[in-house]
């Protein structure tokens, strides 16, 4: 089976060989965290889907496919880690209403390690099997949405989103029924990599519960864990430990929304629980590329408001972080909360200009001659009937300004390079719109051919090294 590698930006740079270094420091906080559950007893393990890239780098190279399958497939405990699985606990508002009633329901936290540049890294999964927290739901997953979760990482971390990674997929032989697509349809089980599993909806439950010492536990555990920078000079309470998480969690989540946005991407849905105090982005259903501009394009058939929409995910990611905050006033008075949330706008702004320039592969120019470039390309798009991918694509570098306000603003803009790799002189960027991706499940589905999967991630890999290393957040 073809090795299928993978990157992260956090992760970007090549992964540095490690040893297994296990460290499951969650352990200190499960009591009141998590549930210990068991995985499901599926009845076939064929793997589909290893990252070895990654597994080089949290030391689990090594492994043969079969002791793979074992670990993360029947989920027997890696040495010196979690010897039972935990399926968190969380509360979260999802389209703005709020449900105490969530947690893990098909997935868990199955183990902690360090990678080769000392940061803890969790491996969790996606359908392996019901928890407390399942409901009604039968805790799998479906080969078609596992072969879309690698298809999304691959692509968003090609283009310089912070996101979680796709470790390993294994088909499980389970005949699924689902009301959204034909059935029955193919069961599989996924581990992701991430730089944590801590969502906004770990801390509006303590804040539901009244748990105030658990709160301080677990803001303490973050700031160790996911390490930032301080707040402002001026920032009121900037030394009080919640105050200086908000002012992390809003520099981290104003960057990831000003990536999905340059990216052209919609998650589809962004609630409380979906939001990772590590800033990345997780969890992915029914997300989509944009076809054209279109603020008001969205993702999920079931978001008939659009309140998620593709032009609304700033707005989303900053109430989010406005709930984090209403979470903290168990420890700290509001005024240094709100400074912290003032902080988003401008953030979002100057990210949008630092990552549009990246793709455009020009300079960044000062804030006022971005903002105009980027008004000036929408409506470029607009007019042209254009996604942001290929209005990036055309110009990249500055090539083949058209005539009009856009090429205006781009004319000023000095390259930062010649686009001489090979990609850039292709007829089109490689791309995952609903049709492309459905013309890879179809050939899995039907032929058991996994070779357009393998080919769209080749390309997208090549689309990455064209891109080169996306711009760092200032701290």
């Amino acid at each position: 089976m073809p090795r299928v590698r993978a990157h992260y930006r956090r992760m970007r740079a090549e992964p540095q060989a490690a040893p297994w270094h296990p460290e499951p420091k969650l352990l200190a906080m499960a009591d009141w965290l998590a549930d210990p559950v068991k995985a499901a007893d599926f009845p076939a393990h064929t793997l589909r889907f290893r990252n070895d890239r990654w597994a080089c780098a949290v030391g689990l190279d090594g492994l043969g496919d079969e002791q793979w399958i074992a670990h993360f497939g029947r989920f027997e405990p890696l040495p010196g880690n979690l010897q039972q699985p935990l399926a968190l606990r969380y509360h979260g508002h999802q389209f703005r209403n709020y449900n105490p009633r969530i947690g893990d329901g098909r997935g868990f936290l199955f183990a902690q390690m360090r990678d080769g540049a000392g940061r803890l890294l969790d491996l969790g999964t996606k359908g392996s099997g019901q928890t407390p927290w399942s409901r009604d739901g039968d805790g799998r997953l479906t080969l078609k949405g596992a072969v879309r979760e690698i298809l999304a990482t691959e692509m968003l971390e090609a283009l310089g989103v912070d996101t979680s990674k796709t470790f390993s997929v294994i088909e499980t032989g389970e005949e699924l029924w689902r009301s959204d697509e034909p059935s029955p349809t193919r069961s599989a089980v996924l581990v992701r990599l991430s730089h944590g599993h801590i969502r906004i909806g770990t801390f509006q439950r303590l804040a539901a519960l009244r748990q105030r010492a658990e709160m301080e536990q677990l803001v303490a555990y973050c700031l160790e864990t996911f390490p930032g920078g301080a707040p402002p000079a001026d920032a009121p309470g900037r030394d009080e430990p919640a105050a200086i998480l908000l002012h992390q969690v809003v520099e981290r989540l104003a960057d990831l929304a000003a990536a999905w946005m340059d990216a052209a991407f919609v998650h589809g849905v962004l609630n409380a629980d979906n939001m990772n105090i590590s800033g990345e982005s997780f969890d992915y259903g029914p997300w989509r590329w944009l076809p054209r501009w279109d603020p008001a394009f969205t993702a999920a058939y079931f978001d008939h408001a659009g309140l998620y929409a593709f032009g609304r995910q700033p707005e989303a990611l900053l109430w989010n972080c406005g709930q984090l905050a209403v979470a903290l006033r168990t420890l700290i008075e509001t005024e240094p909360l709100v400074a912290a949330l003032d902080r988003f706008g401008p953030l979002y702004e100057a990210a949008m200009a630092r990552r549009f320039a990246w793709r455009l592969g020009v300079e960044e120019a000062p804030l006022d001659q971005m903002r105009a470039l980027i008004g000036a390309a929408e409506v470029h798009m607009r007019a042209h009937d254009l996604s942001p991918d290929a209005l990036f694509f055309a110009h990249r570098c500055g090539r083949n300004p058209p005539d009009d306000a856009f090429g205006e603003q781009l004319a000023r803009l000095r390259p930062v390079a010649g686009p001489d790799h090979p990609l850039w002189q292709e007829a089109a960027p490689p791309g995952l719109l609903i049709d492309e991706v459905e013309r890879i499940w179809a050939a899995i589905d039907t032929r058991d051919d996994w070779s357009a999967l393998h080919d769209a991630v080749a390309a997208i890999r090549a689309l990455g090294e064209a891109l080169g290393e996306p711009p760092p957040v200032p701290r």
